[in-house]
Order: C-alpha cells, then structure tokens, then sequence
C-alpha cells in the first residue's frame, strides 16, 4: 500500500542510492581502461566477446562492441530515443503485423548468430569439427543488420513496458504504429550503411552510442526491477520524480558491468577479445 509520507526505510535508501551509484562510477572508472574509447570498451567488454576480426575498425583500433552487438544496442538505443520522442507515455505494444516483423529480425538474428558461431568452431576448435556444414560464410555486413534488427525488436517491445510499470496515468495506444516503424527501419539501415563506409566520422559517435545502448538497456532493466521491489509500480506522473528510480537502476548496472568485467578479466587477463578466438 503506498502513503504519503515516506517510511524510514525509503528514506535511508534515498539518501544511500546516490552514495552507492558515486562509488560504484567510480570503482569502474578505476579498473577500466584510461582514455574516453578505454571506458566504453569496458562497457562493451561486459556483454560482447570482442573479436577484433568481428569488429569494425578505426585504424588499428576495435570499436567497444563486435559488429553484431554494434549493431544491436546502437539500434537499441536509437529506437529507445525514437519512441521516447515520437511516443511519449504510450504503454501499447506494437500490433500482431508489427510483431510478426520484430521476429522476423529475432530469428534472423539466431540463425547469422548461430552460423555464424559454428564457423568460428570450425576455425578454432578444427578435428571432426571442421565437418560441421555452414549455411554462409558470415561477415560483419550480415552481423550488423541482423544485430541492428535484434536492437529494433527489444526496443520496440522494452518501451511499451516500462511505460506500464512507470505510469499512474499511461497512454493505451501503441508505442509503436506502422509509420514510425518504417521510419525508424528506413534510419537504421541509412545508419549501417554509413558505418560500412568505415569512416571514423561515423564510426567515432557509433562508438559512443553502442556502449551507452548498452549501459542504458541495463539501467532500464534494473530500474523496473527497483521499482517492482520498491513496489512503487504506476505511481509516477511526472519524469523528474524518476531520478531515484533511475540513479538506482544505474547503480545497479554499473555494478554488474564491474563485476562481470573484474572476472573476465581476472580468466582472460586481457581487454581484448577472449584469447584464441580470433576467427
């Protein structure tokens, strides 16, 4: 049952998920790599096996996120920005024809994945596993439209629900209708098409907004999570009464990228791709 007045454990907690997320910044920003592309390689290092033969390239240096998880958490975080203009509070997921097409791009996304992940067996492993027969031979152009496809659909159905779980008040209509939805396709392929020209111009701000997807797909998650144990669920009206909520899904996340990162790191004793699997 919520009340007006604020019990004491909400108050201590309000006072503490600042302090936590201050430390929690700071001990990933210790143990992270130096310089501006270092931290959002640690970002990428959390969730992406960073292959540096499945990753596009800026000179010599891999982008944080191999050319699959490039695609998906940039498209992730571009459509996330796109409904949260076009969308507003609407809590309605897509219709059934809109929904058809988002598993389209979910299975497209298994089936480049997993071929593409038994050609990488057969690179590394070799024996009666060189056997295994491939649909393809994959390549980073199919890894980043099927992983940009994947970023639409979880994107596409994130935002309708954590507009159910925040609101008091929600808009009943689709977060998502056929207009927007070709028009958010019709960018992101503009967008993979400018990356495959391989241009840092490009590749500089996809960088960025790759690991940021990421961090934010993460707090997103974890900020419903809060809210759903905080039992605060549809009692919010306005964005700025959000920022607990938030700085404690934050906190939350940058934790599970630290701790995910300080034990890869401790197995692989390397930022880089996991060592042997370089194909």
């Amino acid at each position: 049952m919520n009340t007006n007045q604020p019990s004491l454990f909400q108050t201590v907690i309000k006072w503490f998920v600042p302090v936590a997320a201050v430390i929690a910044f700071g001990a990933w920003m210790y143990i992270s790599p130096e310089g501006a592309l270092g931290k959002l390689d640690a970002i990428g290092y959390a969730v992406c096996h960073r292959i540096d033969a499945r990753s596009f390239q800026i000179g010599d240096r891999q982008l944080p996120l191999c050319a699959r998880c490039t695609g998906e958490f940039y498209a992730a975080g571009i459509a996330l920005l796109f409904q949260a203009f076009i969308s507003g509070k609407r809590s309605k997921l897509p219709s059934r024809g809109i929904i058809a097409v988002l598993i389209l791009f979910f299975l497209a996304f298994g089936l480049d994945g997993s071929n593409s992940y038994l050609y990488l067996l057969k690179q590394t492993s070799g024996g009666a596993l060189d056997q295994i027969p491939n649909l393809y031979v994959p390549n980073n152009t199919l890894r980043l439209f099927t992983g940009s496809g994947m970023g639409i659909a979880l994107a596409a159905v994130l935002f309708p629900v954590v507009n159910q779980s925040l609101w008091r008040e929600a808009d009943d209509r689709p977060a998502l209708e056929w207009k927007n939805f070709g028009i958010l396709i019709a960018l992101v392929i503009v967008v993979n098409l400018l990356i495959l020209t391989d241009s840092p111009i490009v590749l500089y701000p996809i960088a960025y907004i790759s690991a940021l997807g990421t961090l934010s797909l993460l707090v997103l998650v974890f900020t419903i999570l809060w809210i759903i144990i905080m039992r605060q669920d549809n009692t919010f009206d306005h964005p700025r009464q959000l920022w607990l909520p938030l700085a404690s899904g934050l906190t939350l996340a940058l934790l599970l990228v630290l701790s995910i990162d300080l034990l890869r790191f401790q197995f692989t004793g390397t930022w880089s791709g996991f060592p042997g699997l370089g194909g």
